[in-house]
């Protein structure tokens, strides 16, 4: 099974630069990087070994989506990666390694390739984490049973030895029960930063359940001016069963939260002081174990990956209700296939055209091209493209000058 994707690459590679040769006498391609996070055993191409993971680069044709080998492969500094976050500036990437606990800072080139900085290491497992929109600051998530939010310094890209800021996440009249940690997102303006949680004590699927309370939460803080965190007004929120994914539209007027175990879209409205409240007419139906949620940069569309039906829901946002409405495709169907259990999905942010999902078992990257008034999606030339063992997590950069360049032949 491996070596035949391992073909379909290599065809999919030839293809890409059958492509490029085409558009090279009339119209200039521009490339972006995808990196996918995956625990696998060596690096492509080389003889370095791995072992317990790497950050796999491809290169994306701006014109159709597709992906090809891209910059060799690089260790992920640990084992078994499961996050990844880029800079605003795109300069900088970071990954956080399940086994070990740790963050590891990469200075990105603008071939796409990857050089290891430095590394911090936490006391938990890390389960989400993001950049300021400055760049001045690093949000990481951790914990399996106890949640904490720390916040590390940014100076050039490189990682603050220790946290400026840890804040423990609990539940309301219930400080003792387990809260497990599964998403964040920063408003684009950077002046709020909200996480999801459940209470594994009051959901706990084959296990023993010790409480009582509501099992999911979102939690906002204020960013202040020194960076200083402060919980919005009646924060935390409910939310749902076992939230697993977040994002914030480009207006921060709403966020968007998925509830894996009760298949559905949750939306929020973001109120004076940051305070959020649920959207009128929610929660919105989504597929399968929705796993992860992405809003393109315009705030106009939004998409979710469902690990379950192993396939993506796209959503039209109504701008002046915050409203998704019914899952819109060109062929009229309610979902968009992937490979096996999505669970990580990008929209680039350069053109806002192609959204990708990493399949963990699938092996794979899915890609759709994305219909920039509609919101439909279509999939990419020769998708899904083979990848290394599980990945888990997906981001895009952009690279070149993407406006379209129209050349005499």
């Amino acid at each position: 099974m491996k070596f035949r994707k391992l073909r379909q690459l290599a065809v999919v590679s030839a293809i890409g630069l059958g492509v490029a040769t085409l558009f090279s006498g009339c119209q200039l391609v521009t490339i972006d990087y995808l990196f996918v996070a995956t625990s696998a055993s060596t690096t492509s191409g080389s003889s370095t070994t791995c072992p317990g993971g790497e950050i796999e680069t491809y290169a994306v044709d701006s014109q159709s989506g597709a992906i090809r080998n891209g910059a060799p492969a690089v260790c992920s500094g640990g084992t078994t990666p499961n996050v990844i976050a880029v800079s605003p500036g795109y300069q900088n990437l970071y990954v956080a390694n399940q086994v070990d606990k740790n963050v590891v800072h990469f200075s990105l080139a603008s071939n796409g390739v990857l050089s290891n900085k430095d590394t911090v290491t936490l006391a938990d497992p890390v389960t989400a984490m993001t950049v300021s929109p400055d760049g001045n600051s690093l949000y990481v998530l951790s914990g399996t049973t106890s949640a904490t939010l720390s916040v590390f310094a940014l100076s050039s890209g490189a990682i603050g030895s220790a946290p400026e800021t840890q804040l423990s996440l609990t539940i309301p009249g219930n400080a003792a029960d387990l809260v497990v940690p599964t998403a964040i997102t920063v408003l684009p303006s950077g002046k709020a930063v909200f996480v999801t949680a459940y209470d594994k004590s009051s959901y706990n699927p084959g296990g023993t359940v010790t409480s009582s309370a509501s099992p999911g939460w979102l939690y906002g803080f204020v960013v202040g001016a020194s960076g200083a965190l402060t919980p919005t007004p009646g924060s935390p929120y409910n939310a749902g069963v076992k939230p697993s994914g977040i994002a914030a539209e480009a207006t921060n007027s709403y966020l968007y939260v998925t509830d894996f175990a009760s298949n559905q879209l949750i939306g929020y409205g973001v109120y004076s002081g940051f305070a959020v409240n649920f959207l009128l007419n929610g929660p919105y139906k989504s597929g399968g174990q929705p796993s992860a949620v992405a809003v393109d940069a315009r705030g106009r569309f939004m998409y979710v990956s469902n690990s379950l039906d192993s396939s993506v829901s796209a959503y039209v946002i109504d701008i002046q209700t915050g409203t998704p409405s019914a899952s819109v495709n060109t062929t009229g169907s309610q979902t968009n296939s992937t490979d096996t259990q999505p669970v990580a999905i990008a929209i680039d942010p350069a053109l806002a055209r192609f959204v990708y999902t990493a399949n963990y078992l699938g092996n794979s990257v899915s890609g759709f091209r994305l219909d920039p008034t509609a919101g439909t999606l279509k999939q990419t030339q020769a998708t899904p493209y083979p990848t290394g063992i599980h990945p888990s997590a997906v981001a895009l950069v952009p690279h070149g000058n993407h406006s379209t360049q129209v050349v005499t032949p």
